[in-house]
């Protein structure tokens, strides 16, 4: 079985992993627009389908050397399996309805929480300290203050039974996303490598998702600039992103790396102004703020967290 301890250096090593990996999540906005004639559904199940392949096929010898381990995770294979085929579904689809503002903070805020609910009812974890629900408290704010100071992009119909289901989706992508970083938290802590354990839920994630091209992926290769933004999305925010991500969680609880991400809009918001052209008002400047603080707190240890991590050590 292979162990991942946990000391000081390796879950500094696993924050910094879980924020490269939202650099490279940010940058997922700006790219897309450069391949505006794409459906942004063929952009999510591309990038997640092909990306998902890669991370199968780059941990293939892990994959072999784990299939035993594997095949007594079914069902937890199955579930992350789903949700990962739901997510950018959901996610791409809460944007399209009720406008990118609204489906990225819901889709996004909604995350932590439900996987700080999941590792407290099943993983019998104690996350939800007041610590924990301070940064929460933080990031959420800085979230709200940074969409909805974004200038209205959206030309939709605004009526409200399409905002309605627009943020149903959006919690619905949070959830998912949520269940499929558990699931690969749990896996990795049962003794199972984190490339195969990101291979292995990916890989059958992209069974579901790569079949829903055939639907919405007329455009992708029509033009370079289209192939370039398709393979960029697939190869380095998801491949890379999640390969990262996984290394993250060896060393940290799924509900703190899922708080972390919130470093994502962050990004995406600068890439928006320096590249793309948007203007954000203060008060979406203010949101950065308190975002950067509650990932601040999230990243500096606690007298507590420095105990436990002395404890281990000498076990």
């Amino acid at each position: 079985m292979t162990v991942y301890p946990t000391t000081a250096s390796s879950a500094r090593y696993g924050i910094w992993a879980i924020l490269l990996a939202s650099l490279l999540w940010g940058t997922t906005g700006t790219v897309a627009s450069f391949a505006p004639d794409v459906s942004p559904l063929a952009i999510g199940a591309f990038a997640m389908g092909f990306g998902g392949l890669i991370q199968a096929l780059s941990a293939k010898t892990r994959l072999v050397q784990e299939i035993p381990r594997l095949l007594q995770q079914k069902q937890r294979l199955l579930i992350g399996a789903v949700a990962i085929t739901v997510y950018p579904l959901a996610f791409y689809t809460s944007m399209r309805l009720a406008g990118v503002a609204i489906g990225t903070v819901i889709s996004i805020a909604s995350a932590p929480f439900a996987t700080a609910i999941l590792e407290c009812l099943i993983s019998k974890k104690n996350t939800l300290t007041q610590r924990w629900m301070i940064s929460f408290g933080l990031g959420i704010t800085g979230m709200a203050l940074l969409t909805y100071a974004e200038p209205a992009t959206s030309q939709l119909d605004e009526s409200s039974t399409l905002k309605m289901t627009g943020i149903l989706l959006g919690l619905i992508a949070g959830c998912a996303y949520a269940v499929y970083s558990w699931v690969a938290k749990a896996m990795i802590e049962t003794g199972i490598q984190s490339s195969a354990a990101m291979g292995s839920l990916f890989g059958l994630g992209a069974i579901g998702l790569l079949p829903t091209l055939f639907f919405t992926g007329n455009q992708m290769f029509a033009s370079l600039s289209n192939a370039m933004v398709m393979i960029y999305m697939a190869v380095i925010p998801m491949f890379l992103g999640y390969f990262l991500f996984g290394y993250g969680l060896r060393h940290i609880n799924a509900s703190k790396a899922t708080l972390l991400t919130l470093f994502e809009p962050v990004v995406a918001a600068v890439f928006a102004v320096t590249i793309v052209g948007e203007v954000i008002p203060y008060q979406g400047w203010f949101g950065m703020v308190l975002i950067i603080l509650c990932l601040t707190i999230q990243t500096r240890e606690s007298p507590a967290d420095k105990h436990k991590l002395s404890v281990k050590s000498h076990q």
